[in-house]
């Protein structure tokens, strides 16, 4: 038979083709294969039953597995309060600790907000990241009114002045949400008052929106010291003395 160099030299150039064809194939069908998990594992997850999700577990079932609506399965359990599952979801290797929902949150920042202590702990043990592109622990902690997860997470060496995608930072968030105590802890630990958000508001404002009159002029009286200190960030102030 005659192979003309035409049709040999399709059949070569669709070669890569035909291998990059089935190796996407191949990825989707694993990643099928991953998510499809048996209803009493996402049941567990949703009603803290660890009993069941251990037997899930043992089963074969992915502790990283995503759930359609809440990503992974580590933060749909905190955004359910199932914190006994976070536990032990925490403590297995496999899981992904860091691992983030569509909404780009994880079980760090929902469990942060929500104040479960003993979550919390089992994951920064288990090595969670305290900082983070955009929104972070603290931010959650802050806004949640979280105190004594606020300190950790200072302790932790959390960024004092995070800023989210829209420059918003703890200290605001805080204020937002009226977390007084927090608004004053993230002072004492050397925030900046004077930063803005990209809609113009700083902490004061938020302050004044949140009807705190009196805080707020105290914060203003606190950007202003600050600035007067340090400077700003657009045009900051280092001296020998500082």
């Amino acid at each position: 038979m005659i192979v003309s160099l035409r049709s040999l030299s399709n059949a070569v150039s669709l070669a890569p083709v035909l291998r990059a064809s089935l190796a996407l194939v191949l990825v989707l069908f694993l990643s099928q294969a991953v998510q499809a998990q048996s209803p009493a594992f996402w049941r567990a997850i949703e009603t803290n039953d660890i009993n069941t999700l251990r037997t899930e577990l043992m089963r074969g079932a992915n502790p990283n597995a995503r759930h359609p609506d809440h990503g992974p399965a580590i933060v749909a359990a905190a955004r359910f309060k199932a914190f006994d599952v976070v536990r032990v979801l925490a403590s297995l290797n496999a899981t992904d600790v860091d691992a983030a929902s569509v909404a780009d949150e994880n079980a760090l920042m929902l469990v942060s907000t929500l104040g479960d202590r003993r979550s919390f702990d089992a994951l920064l043990q288990r090595g969670a990241q305290v900082n983070r592109p955009g929104w972070t622990p603290l931010h959650y902690a802050a806004s949640g009114g979280q105190l004594e997860l606020v300190k950790v997470l200072i302790e932790q060496h959390a960024f004092i002045d995070a800023q989210s995608p829209n420059n918003t930072t703890p200290l605001m968030m805080a204020a937002r949400m009226r977390a007084l105590p927090v608004v004053q802890y993230l002072i004492d630990q050397g925030a900046d008052p004077s930063l803005r958000n990209q809609a113009g508001l700083d902490a004061a404002a938020y302050l004044e929106r949140s009807g705190e009159r009196q805080w707020a002029i105290w914060m203003k009286e606190r950007a202003q010291r600050y600035v007067a200190r340090y400077g700003t960030v657009e045009q900051p102030r280092w001296t020998a003395t500082d």
